[in-house]
């Protein structure tokens, strides 16, 4: 039985139809071609170069390790990335309680509205209640204490 570690021209050109099914299999299901790996593709990929090793020269241990060292340096920027998201979150919510009861100036559209703070709203885009309407923190220019 001969096993050969290169691909014959048929078995390249299948190779790239599975790839080209695949890629469209992306796109149908919603996804967006990216230019950047995320943390499940990186798997897939490695999955695959696992499943379609040539079995008489198994991937070097020391690859894989690495390419394992390099997973989990994803998964842990993502976890930071995703920590961070979360502490601005947290910080504009208490950036927005903290104007509760106080007098802001905010710009909408060109204009300048001022009241007192009577409500506020937590989660991704925090919001200040000033003379009945919800404003988005971002239009809070300033804020003085009564």
């Amino acid at each position: 039985m001969d096993f050969s570690a290169t691909l014959s021209p048929s078995e390249k050109i299948q190779t790239n139809l599975e790839v080209d099914r695949f890629n469209k299999t992306l796109t149908v299901n919603g996804r967006a071609a990216s230019q950047q790996l995320g943390k499940d593709d990186f798997l897939k990929l490695l999955m695959t170069q696992m499943t379609h090793q040539d079995p008489t020269e198994p991937m070097d241990n020391s690859q894989f390790i690495a390419q394992m060292a390099q997973f989990s340096s994803l998964e842990q920027m993502y976890n930071v990335s995703n920590g961070f998201n979360k502490m601005a979150q947290i910080m504009q919510s208490n950036e927005a309680a903290g104007t509760l009861g106080k007098v802001v100036d905010l710009d909408v559209e060109g204009e300048t509205v001022s009241g007192v703070v009577e409500g506020f709203t937590r989660g991704e885009k925090p919001q200040v209640q000033v003379n009945g309407n919800f404003y988005d923190m971002n239009y809070v220019r300033a804020v003085y204490s009564n």
